[in-house]
């Protein structure tokens, strides 16, 4: 019980976090929850594919000397890539045509609650097979991180909404940005390289910073905003 507390509390922290950041139009429960659950079942396809792509690669050009093509590989296709994708795909099937997808924020909101669906249970299986400690860790580092790739994605789709002049762009940084966000964060830590790990927590920082703005800046262009 312990274990599943350490892994669920970040989750709940930041769902909470982000709903009160929705301060001029709050979006319905119901839909953030039905959201979030979906975002739980999109480790399914996810973790499928991702075994594909992995054994794919590892039996064919996992060489010691290929150690960081390997890593690369692994972060940015396998990880980020696969991850973000459906994400999206969720957002897509359920808020794009939504009519309480009627403001910029919520494109961040939803994408987060999609996320977070993810984040809760790729959370529960590291922790319950690794420890506390890893839950201790992950608590500020890779679920936040997980939030923070929604964000920018969020961002993005948000645009592509609202600003149907550059719908295309928008739709490719929706996805291209949060997978090469992830997909640096991932090579950090799979590159297993001293020099690189130096850049892991200000590289978290600068990320979170840039989140942080892009939510200020779709709150602050409410069209609910007095």
């Amino acid at each position: 019980m312990i274990l599943i507390s350490v892994a669920l509390a970040p989750v709940i922290l930041l769902l909470i976090y982000v709903y009160r950041r929705d301060k001029y139009e709050k979006e319905p429960k119901k839909l953030l929850a039905k959201v979030f659950i979906f975002g739980i079942i999109s480790v399914i396809p996810v973790y499928f594919i991702e075994t594909a792509l992995t054994n794919y690669w590892h039996n064919k050009y996992a060489l010691p000397s290929m150690q960081l093509n390997t890593a690369a590989y692994d972060a940015f296709v396998v990880a980020a890539f696969t991850e973000e994708f459906f994400k999206i795909l969720v957002f897509f099937i359920f808020i794009w045509k939504n009519k309480n997808f009627n403001e910029k924020f919520d494109g961040i909101i939803y994408a987060v609650f999609i996320s977070m669906g993810f984040a809760a249970t790729e959370n529960l299986m590291y922790v319950l097979g690794s420890g506390f400690s890893t839950g201790i860790i992950r608590a500020f580092t890779a679920v936040p991180a997980h939030a923070i790739f929604a964000v920018t994605s969020g961002y993005f789709l948000a645009l592509a909404k609202f600003k149907p002049s550059g719908k295309l762009i928008y739709l490719i940084l929706a996805l291209a940005v949060p997978v090469l966000l992830h997909g640096i964060y991932d090579f950090i830590l799979l590159a297993k390289n001293d020099l690189l790990l130096l850049f892991f927590i200000p590289y978290v920082i600068f990320i979170f910073i840039l989140a942080l703005k892009g939510m200020k800046r779709h709150s602050d262009a409410s069209v609910f905003k007095k």
